[in-house]
C-alpha cells in the first residue's frame, strides 16, 4: 500500500491542504485510480486520449507518482472548466509547453 502524505499550508491567514506524492512510487492500474480517486474506466479514457503516455498494456503498465499528478491535474480541469477529454489534453499539452518555454527562457537570462 502506498502513502500519501498530506500537509497544511497557511497563506495570508487561509488554511490549504497539500498533498505529496512520492514522484518514484509505482502504481498498477487499480492503485493508480484508487490513488487518483477515479475509476479504471476514467484512466483508460485518458489514456486513450493521450493525456496519459503508456507505451504497453494499462493492466501490465506501472503508473508513477508524476502521472498521478497529471491525472488529477486532468480531473481538476475537468471539472472546473466542464472540459471534454479532447479539451483537456490540448490544455495540458498547452500547459506543458508554457512551461518548457519558462524554463528555456531562464536558461537565457
Amino acid at each position: 500500500m502506498t502513502t500519501i502524505h498530506y500537509r497544511e499550508i497557511v497563506c495570508d491567514g487561509h488554511t490549504f491542504s497539500a498533498e505529496v506524492v512520492d514522484e518514484q512510487c509505482t502504481f498498477d492500474l487499480q492503485q493508480f485510480a484508487q490513488a487518483c480517486g477515479q475509476s479504471p474506466d476514467w484512466i483508460l479514457e485518458l489514456i486513450e486520449y493521450d493525456i496519459l503516455a503508456i507505451d504497453t498494456p494499462p493492466e501490465k503498465h506501472q503508473f508513477l507518482g508524476e502521472d498521478v499528478i497529471r491525472a488529477r491535474k486532468a480531473y481538476r480541469l475537468q471539472r472546473d472548466f466542464d472540459a471534454s477529454l479532447a479539451a483537456v489534453a490540448v490544455m495540458l499539452d498547452l500547459i506543458d509547453e508554457v512551461q518548457q518555454l519558462r524554463k528555456q527562457l531562464k536558461h537565457f537570462h
